[in-house]
């Protein structure tokens, strides 16, 4: 297989290619910014909506007592249009390992193998992916805490740590999501997002005001910014 040659961009950056999460991340940002245009994302209508239209797996009686959230793709249906996802993440602390491994396992789930970050992989009955995420993080206990509901009455991490946690993984992916939410969030909303990432993640900050304006210059209509 040849090599690929590295785009200009990318080497000047990271001359070997190996570009961090957050390099990923603002290198997107940057590419953004030169071409975004007022009103060029979806009608306001659509963006509105909240949907439950894929039918995952409900968790709530089977984790009972136990604190766990929906993150990753499925998540964010609590902030912007339903999106197409393979898998079921469920985020819980690292201490309730055992107790949740257990509880899914009596509950039909299969393990089929350990994830590349603390984790594993499971199967339901029913042929479903779920990935369980095992958490460490500082601001953990109050996000459990204080989840959010999503349009099918499940628990997902509330907007600000959801935010916090795609500004870290910074796959392209995450980048486009952390986008959209934030283009249509409230200013309530938004407040609340600034104050956990500059709490948590104080060196972000810049990145996420970009990737406000993004977001909202896709909602904005055109014309006005002549108004």
């Amino acid at each position: 297989m040849s090599q690929i040659e590295l785009p200009p961009a990318v080497a000047a950056i990271a001359p070997d290619g190996n570009l961090t999460p957050r390099q990923k991340r603002q290198l997107l940002i940057e590419m953004a910014l030169k071409r975004v245009q007022p009103g060029t994302g979806s009608s306001h209508e659509f963006m509105r909506r909240r949907t439950a239209m894929h039918d995952w797996p409900d968790l709530r009686d089977v984790l009972q007592g136990i604190g766990w959230v929906i993150v990753g793709g499925v998540a964010t249906r609590a902030y912007m249009p339903e999106r197409v996802t393979k898998d079921l993440d469920i985020l819980v602390r690292r201490g309730d390992e055992e107790a949740v491994l257990q509880r899914l396992q009596d509950a039909g789930y299969k393990i089929i193998s350990r994830l590349a970050v603390p984790g594993y992989l499971l199967l339901s009955l029913e042929g479903v992916e779920v990935d369980l995420l095992l958490g460490e993080q500082p601001w953990l206990g109050e996000a459990l805490a204080n989840p959010e509901r999503d349009p099918a009455g499940y628990p997902v991490l509330s907007l600000p740590y959801l935010v916090l946690l795609k500004l870290e993984a910074s796959r392209t992916q995450d980048v486009a999501d952390i986008s959209r939410m934030l283009g249509w969030a409230s200013d309530e909303q938004l407040r609340a997002v600034r104050d956990i990432i500059a709490r948590y993640s104080p060196h972000d900050r810049d990145d996420l005001e970009s990737l406000i304006f993004l977001g909202q210059q896709e909602q904005q209509l055109p014309g006005d910014d002549e108004a």
